[in-house]
């Protein structure tokens, strides 16, 4: 029997304790970021149907014709893993009519989501974002206040040098015009352009800027820019958008080739790269959807929000934050039955404290549970033995210095406190 019937699937990862204290650290540091700026959690199903992606993301695009996890259940309705977080959070809203609650309604959420693309460095199919979105602005301090909650993210999880790109891609007032302009410029190329471009031409040329095939990188060099055909109202809202940044000392560059790959962006993108990378290097990526909750059901409202790559993000900290892994505080060391029963008691006591104790095998040598404490990395070492049972005291060592010496049972809450 082959040992494959029992590896993980390919692009799925499993995440173990040596680096789940990372994770936790950056979710943990987004949910303070997240709530000084009035943002509260929300939570949607993995599984939704099908029609919630195709509708949002778009018929045409990579993520709907080729990646997404798509089957149809037992009630033969098609369903779909989420490839994404936007789309399941918009029709939530719509759902449950949070549009009636006074605006701008502001969420987070986090969670798996799932794509089937080649796997490589940074990219699985299974990989896990945290996302926000606020409903019910449509003005440019919105933009700019998303953009800088995600600086404030990425500072304070200590990423380091963080590239923030914007670009306006317009409205539906200023799009076909630049679509139009598209269409001119590579009409007489066609041929030259990779086969997706190609079928991207008739159906949403907007996505020729957003190719990664060489040659049609290459082509589009000199292509019409969409912030060269914006409609007054959206040039306003860019230009107020450019000015908030720079109020707020958030660096950035105009890239007039980000379109973003989902077709419900309207107006503002923005996404944040790192050169650590390599060639997939963006950590973090949003804009604006100003139609999509009208497309689900809803009164139009606009709305912003943005995802970050964990993947991605822990992989970048690895490489420029030093993380401890977590040990026990404290590791008792018992010898013998009753004071086994005496090192339990203290466990006990101690863990209904938060205190992460580790108790060790009574019927073992001192010297090999002295070993298994080294190897967890304890801070102190509690021993229990029949002189000690006599005294009422804890015999103690750090195992950093070896410092050592003994303490009171009654004792032991100020001990710890005092970390002598």
């Amino acid at each position: 029997m082959s040992s494959d019937r029992y590896k993980a699937l390919k692009g799925m990862k499993d995440i173990l304790p040596a680096d789940i204290h990372i994770w936790q650290d950056v979710e943990k540091k987004a949910r303070e970021v997240f709530a000084s700026y009035g943002f509260l959690e929300i939570r949607t199903p993995i599984v939704e149907s099908t029609a919630v992606f195709t509708r949002s993301i778009g018929e045409n695009t990579d993520i709907v014709e080729k990646e997404m996890y798509t089957f149809e259940d037992k009630g033969r309705r098609s369903v779909t893993l989420r490839p994404e977080g936007t789309a399941s959070v918009v029709r939530c809203y719509a759902e449950n009519h949070l549009y009636n609650l006074p605006s701008p309604q502001k969420f987070f959420y986090s969670g798996p989501m799932f794509r089937y693309e080649r796997p490589q460095s940074g990219r699985f199919r299974q990989f896990y974002q945290i996302g926000a979105e606020a409903f019910g602005s449509s003005r440019p301090e919105t933009d700019a206040e998303m953009i800088s909650m995600l600086k404030r993210l990425l500072d304070a999880i200590g990423l380091r040098e963080p590239h923030f790109q914007v670009n306006s891609i317009g409205c539906e007032k200023c799009r076909p015009g630049f679509k139009n302009a598209l269409l001119s410029y590579f009409a007489d190329s066609l041929d030259d352009l990779c086969p997706d471009c190609r079928r991207r031409y008739s159906q949403n040329p907007l996505r020729i800027l957003d190719c990664k095939v060489d040659r049609c990188v290459e082509m589009r060099k000199g292509a019409p820019r969409v912030i060269d055909h914006l409609c007054e109202d959206c040039k306003r809202h860019f230009e107020r958008l450019l000015s908030l940044l720079e109020t707020l000392g958030i660096p950035h560059t105009i890239n007039p080739e980000m379109v973003r790959g989902l077709d419900y962006y309207t107006r503002t993108t923005f996404e944040v790269t790192s050169e650590n990378l390599g060639a997939q290097n963006a950590v973090a990526a949003g804009g604006r959807y100003d139609r999509l909750v009208k497309e689900f059901g809803g009164p139009e409202t606009p709305a912003i929000g943005f995802a970050l790559g964990m993947e991605r993000i822990v992989e970048l900290l690895r490489m420029s934050v030093k993380y401890d892994l977590p040990a026990p505080e404290v590791f008792i060391a018992a010898l013998g039955e009753r004071a086994g029963d005496e090192g339990i008691r203290i466990a006990d006591d101690l863990r209904k404290k938060g205190l992460w104790v580790e108790f060790g095998d009574g019927t073992a040598s001192l010297k090999s549970q002295m070993r298994r404490a080294d190897r967890l990395s304890a801070t102190y070492v509690f021993i229990i033995g029949d002189d000690e049972m006599r005294s009422g005291t804890v015999g103690w060592k750090r195992l950093s210095d070896s410092a050592a010496g003994a303490v009171a049972v009654s004792d032991i809450d100020d001990f710890l406190t005092r970390k002598p």
